[in-house]
């Protein structure tokens, strides 16, 4: 069974530093690549199989529409989104889930607590329950399941490797990543999740990201709409004070993470990076990448820093900052 790569293959990415003393490492694997798609820089091996988890999302959103789901504007970004569970995403889905004709019930991503401490505090004071559509993953179930409607196909068994829907995107991330998928696995939603490379998944979302909605190509003009709807929409991507959403409302870049330590980010110029932190923290992924486009020139000093001093990146002690997340570089 093919496994990630190993830790002699990492290269040291970002540290923690608490009054001056670095007191953690995170490692990984990282690569940079040019608008027009070559190399500019990597870190360790990107030719490592790697599961992208939840950055595997875009590439998902983009095989609903492609397959004729009608998804655009907030729906669109809920479609590819991981986020927090607030009022405001649960309602999105709930309209997605309207119009295929289904509810609630209709989802297979588990019940969950929203992420959003807000929301969650408010529900527990109401004495409620984990929901299906507070999932972080319900907005891609719910474009799931309205590409499922949209082609008759079976909604019950939609998580179901060999559904025709799975099927389809399979095809579309092989297309994408130009690869063929070295391994599969069940995400923690539920539904399958693709090994492939870094260097694959990089290709896909840069192929995405450069994408243009008046392309002659239908995949190209829908990866276009679906980057310009978060774009448009950046409280879809995440979620209030979360990093793939202050990302792109700070500086235009399409950012999504994924579970363990994954992260893609594409400047609004088409470079693109990706990354995996080997010990799958996520709580560099987005700073790191930052650093990577900002080194590369696509992304202004002043808006990367705008954008660092939003994340949650202050270590601290005694209730003071005493140091921070940084970038190795």
């Amino acid at each position: 069974m093919p496994q990630t790569f190993a830790a002699a293959d990492a290269v040291e990415l970002a540290v923690v530093e608490r009054s001056g003393f670095v007191e953690s490492r995170h490692s990984g694997i990282a690569i940079v690549l040019n608008p027009d798609g070559t190399i500019a820089e990597k870190f360790g091996d990107p030719g490592s199989l790697i599961l992208p988890r939840s950055s595997m999302k875009p590439l998902q959103a983009l095989a609903c529409l492609a397959a004729g789901a009608p998804l655009e504007g907030e729906r669109l970004g809920l479609a590819t989104a991981s986020h927090s569970g607030t009022d405001r995403h649960a309602a999105v889905v709930r309209d997605i889930l309207a119009v295929a004709g289904l509810g609630e019930d209709d989802l297979q991503c588990p019940p969950s607590w929203p992420g959003d401490r807000t929301t969650r505090d408010e529900i527990v004071r109401e004495l409620g329950a984990p929901q299906r559509v507070r999932m972080n993953c319900s907005g891609k179930h719910a474009a799931m399941l309205l590409a499922c409607t949209t082609n008759g196909w079976d909604t019950t068994s939609y998580l179901d490797v060999d559904h025709p829907l799975q099927a389809y995107i399979r095809e579309v991330v092989e297309r994408l990543t130009g690869e063929k998928v070295a391994a599969t696995a069940i995400d923690g939603c539920g539904a399958p999740v693709y090994a492939m490379t870094l260097f694959g998944l990089a290709r896909a979302i840069h192929r995405i990201g450069n994408s243009s909605t008046t392309s002659p190509f239908a995949l190209h003009r829908s990866a276009g709409t679906l980057v310009q709807a978060v774009r448009d929409n950046p409280w879809t991507i995440q979620g209030p004070d979360l990093p793939d959403s202050i990302v792109t409302a700070q500086t235009g870049a399409f950012s999504k993470h994924g579970a363990e330590g994954v992260q893609v980010m594409v400047a609004p110029d088409g470079t693109t990076v990706a990354l995996k932190i080997i010990d799958g923290s996520s709580r560099v992924g987005a700073v790191v990448a930052l650093r990577l486009l900002e080194r590369a020139g696509a992304l202004n000093a002043a808006h990367v820093s705008a954008a660092t001093s939003m994340l949650p990146l202050s270590i601290t002690g005694g209730g003071h900052d005493v140091g921070a997340i940084r970038p190795a570089f």
